[in-house]
């Protein structure tokens, strides 16, 4: 998969990821690949044992950007990449795994909420390069971690068990994940991770008014979470869809690390 496919028509690499439950765990003698959440870019939110892993590691992959957060943490190779080159750097990530090597994958905050894509281009390298060494592939292991999800419902106080949590923060359709938006948005707090730079909050709040929402409900910017520029901008939807329209980094006032909150009523 991560090297064939189109997200528009399927197969996505999340379904993969999830196709069935990890097996039984036996970490020494399964030699997992690990896939870490390495939290919302601030070192303080890496877990103990997503470090341990990085540091154990003989080979690290990930997107640039996260792999810079982690790179004093371990002596291991690092194989970066971005959009582009993903495929290239997973397919050697494979090989080297199949060959013997010890490795392990990072991602942003926690794969549970945003990554079961890469989760599933992982898994799927790992496993093909194992065939075409005809060796027993390697099972990935998640571990799980600091969300920037988690850190939104402490700053915005949106109980998880009272808020509906929706991530637009991938490739593909998105319209039952809209839908999802649409139907809660009356009921439930919403927490959201916008997909740069088309579905961005000012978007969300626009399609939140056309399907009825309260133009008065509270809904919080939450950007850079963390990190030492954070901060939290405060609109009522109707304020916060002013921003609403196209598709491009300039097109909005928010960068791309951002959450957003919508709450009810108390």
């Amino acid at each position: 998969m991560s090297d064939e496919y189109d997200l528009g028509a399927g197969p996505d690499p999340a379904t993969f990821a999830a196709a069935a439950a990890e097996s039984d765990i036996d970490e020494e003698a399964d030699d997992p690949v690990y896939a870490v959440g390495v939290g919302p870019g601030n070192p303080e939110y890496l877990t103990p044992r997503g470090e341990r892993a990085i540091r154990e590691a003989d080979v690290v992959v990930g997107f640039t950007t996260v792999v810079e957060f982690v790179e004093d943490t371990t002596d291991a190779d690092l194989l970066t990449c971005g959009y582009r080159d993903e495929a290239e750097a997973l397919e050697e990530f494979g090989e080297r795994v199949a060959a013997g090597e010890s490795g392990t994958a990072v991602a942003m905050g926690d794969p549970n909420h945003s990554g079961y894509q890469f989760v599933g281009k992982v898994q799927d390298a790992v496993e093909r390069e194992a065939r075409t060494r005809d060796v027993d592939p390697s099972p990935v292991r998640i571990v799980p971690g600091i969300s920037a999800i988690q850190l939104a419902a402490s700053r915005a106080r949106t109980p998880m068990e009272d808020t509906a949590f929706v991530t637009l923060h991938k490739s593909g359709d998105l319209e039952s994940d809209m839908d999802r938006l649409a139907a809660a948005v009356d009921d439930r707090h919403l927490l959201v991770l916008p997909r740069p730079y088309d579905r961005m909050p000012g978007d969300l709040a626009a399609f939140l008014l056309e399907a009825g929402a309260d133009p008065d409900f509270e809904a919080l910017v939450l950007e850079k979470l963390t990190h030492e520029d954070e901060q939290v901008h405060r609109f009522t939807l109707a304020e916060l869809a002013a921003h609403a329209g196209g598709d491009g980094k300039d097109d909005t006032p928010f960068s791309d690390l951002v959450v957003l909150a919508v709450r009810q009523p108390v």
